[in-house]
């Protein structure tokens, strides 16, 4: 596998301190365990700023030194290999909420976005009004009991529909009646004040697959979303747009080719009308595949054998599959992560995915440009952990100052904040 490197640019004073302990972050997160030597020759730094900037990270807590795996018996000082501060052996870690509809994910990931724990919440019938109040209070005893003495660097919350994540605001959440709503501040207050960021689920998860997933996704890519909510992310040389307002993302509306269904816009053949959750369930039930408008039932009984409830999902993997081909056509980006619960959960829809992306697009014939994300199942509350854990690879001694990080020694197990979102 190739490695693509982030860019680092070359800068003075403390901005190259901070440039220089970002280069070592991410060159440990790529390639580590390895020796401070390794990470000169990785990242292109000299020994003296790799050794200094370690320090500095050490102190935080972000590496870790593993002698056990040093290389002894030459000449010389062995090279101990340097590695992130995992959480299995009490590092730091992120928590991440998703909210959803008709439920919400918690999870606690490590450096590395590893799943630590997870969890699922549904609110099905819950008032909108209350429910930020609800979520905070599950997912505080959610902490309490996974924790385990592991110190907090604090929580990343993602939700869908247009949100500014710089104001920490739920712009507009259309399936939830939500509107220029502080989100983060709530989520904060219910959580004991501690630091929370807030972004859109789709591009919470395409920097997830910048971070963690796929090398090319770091040249560019492109994330749609499907699911009661239908947004989409672009990220271009490791960096996602938000456009004025960070309003980018929105093709709820986007044209899907044949599609007839009837949209609440007024026109015809958008793609969340077409291919939501909140489409198919109700397209289920209306053909008599499950009683209830719950496109997890649909899943459930296509992968019990149900003809009816496979061919349904082979309709929209097609119609989502045409909207990709658009979005190939326009953006023509290295990788296009789709994120569609039956595709992630079995591989003969991303297939029909795939196929019909192929069939329709003018710049793309290789089918291997379309996958599903990384983590699988554990997308979401990876993808809200890495609202938290983005800036901390790209700017990790600001990052922990506004965190109000100790200086030095053992990371503190409750960090509070001066300013949710």
């Amino acid at each position: 596998m190739t490695f693509i490197p982030y860019a680092t640019p070359r800068m003075a004073g403390d901005g190259r301190r901070e440039a220089n302990a970002a280069a070592v972050l991410r060159t440990v997160l790529d390639h580590g365990p390895l020796a401070r030597s390794a990470i000169a020759r990785h990242s292109g730094l000299s020994p003296a700023a790799v050794s200094r900037q370690a320090t500095d990270l050490f102190r935080h807590g972000l590496l870790r030194e593993l002698p056990e795996l040093g290389e002894g018996g030459g000449v010389g000082r062995p090279q101990v290999p340097v590695d992130l501060h995992l959480g299995a052996s009490h590092g730091p870690v992120a928590a991440g909420v998703h909210l959803g509809v008709p439920a919400s994910s918690f999870g606690l990931v490590d450096l590395r976005g590893r799943v630590i724990a997870r969890r699922t919440m549904n609110h099905v019938g819950a008032d909108p009004r209350v429910l930020p109040a609800h979520v905070s209070r599950e997912l505080d005893a959610f902490l309490a009991e996974h924790l385990d003495g592991r110190p907090l660097l604090g929580v990343g919350a993602a939700a869908g529909g247009w949100v500014d994540p710089d104001q920490g605001l739920v712009v507009r959440h259309d399936a939830l009646g939500w509107f220029h709503r502080p989100l983060a501040a709530e989520l904060a207050r219910g959580l004991g004040r501690r630091r929370v960021r807030l972004d859109n689920h789709a591009r919470a998860i395409a920097q997830s697959e910048i971070l963690f997933g796929r090398p090319q996704a770091r040249r560019s890519l492109v994330h749609l979303f499907i699911g009661n909510v239908v947004d989409a992310a672009l990220g271009i040389a490791g960096v996602v747009h938000q456009g004025p307002g960070s309003a980018a993302g929105d093709v709820a509306h986007l044209p899907v080719p044949d599609s007839t269904a009837v949209c609440p816009c007024g026109r015809a053949g958008c793609l969340e009308a077409t291919a939501s959750n909140t489409a198919v369930g109700e397209t289920a039930q209306r053909r008599g595949i499950v009683p209830e408008p719950d496109v997890s039932l649909v899943v459930d009984a296509a992968a019990a054998g149900d003809r009816r409830a496979d061919r349904l999902l082979r309709e929209r993997a097609r119609a989502v599959g045409r909207a990709v081909a658009l979005l190939l056509d326009v953006l023509n980006p290295d990788l296009v992560v789709v994120t569609e619960q039956s595709s992630i959960l079995n591989p003969e829809y991303l297939e029909e995915i795939r196929g019909a992306a192929v069939d329709l697009s003018h710049v793309c014939d290789d089918p291997e440009r379309i996958v599903s994300p990384h983590a699988g199942p554990a997308t979401l509350p990876v993808a809200a952990g890495t609202v938290v854990l983005n800036p901390l690879f790209r700017r990790p001694l600001q990052t922990l100052q506004e965190l109000s990080w100790p200086g030095g020694g053992a990371l503190s197990t409750s960090q509070n904040a001066d300013k949710p979102g």
